[in-house]
């Protein structure tokens, strides 16, 4: 009875591929979120908060990484040491700001924010993130597209992600410290 399931999911998986990358966001992103919580030594937990997070890692992160993995590829296509450095350097041109601003905008909106705070939350952290990832994603990146078939990039990618998620969450949880302080 389960192995007729199992051959559906796989199937939908396959015919699918990006809802395989949805799921595993929809999942870590929360979980690095509750792992920042307790490394802040939080008394409760957020879970509104972490539930903010797995909306946005499964319906924003997630597809739009699996739609970079396939422009990347076709813009620069090939697997070589050389190409992969190409694609990790464009992707630190093209799609990490875009990713870094989306967070932030997506975040405050998820939580009600105003444009004009979603406006002085992005200024406040784009650089610092943007800082921090480029001492990160670009080696990851050449490695993911140099030596990872491309149905498996997402996933591999979602490995470091959950690390990097963990101090997003971190970065976002300095702001709001920082706007309660003030207030």
């Amino acid at each position: 009875m389960a192995a007729p399931v199992v051959i559906r999911i796989r199937s939908f998986i396959k015919d699918y591929p990006v809802v395989k990358g949805m799921v595993t966001y929809a999942v870590l992103w929360p979980i690095s979120n509750i792992c920042q919580q307790t490394i802040q030594g939080r008394e409760q937990y957020n879970f509104v908060e972490a539930a903010r997070f797995s909306i946005f890692g499964s319906f924003v992160v997630a597809p739009s990484l699996y739609a970079w993995v396939r422009i990347a590829g076709r813009l620069i296509p090939g697997n070589t040491l050389k190409i992969a450095m190409k694609k990790a350097l464009l992707e630190q041109v093209l799609y990490s700001p875009f990713a870094i601003t989306t967070f932030y905008s997506g975040m405050c909106l998820l939580e009600n924010k105003s444009l004009e705070e979603v406006k002085t939350e992005v200024q406040a952290k784009f650089w610092p993130t943007y800082r921090t990832g480029i001492c990160i994603w670009p080696l990851v990146q050449t490695i993911n597209f140099a030596f990872i078939k491309e149905r498996n990039r997402v996933p591999v990618t979602s490995v470091v992600s959950f690390f990097w998620t963990v101090f997003l969450s971190y970065m976002k949880q300095k702001e709001l410290k920082r706007s309660t302080l003030k207030n």
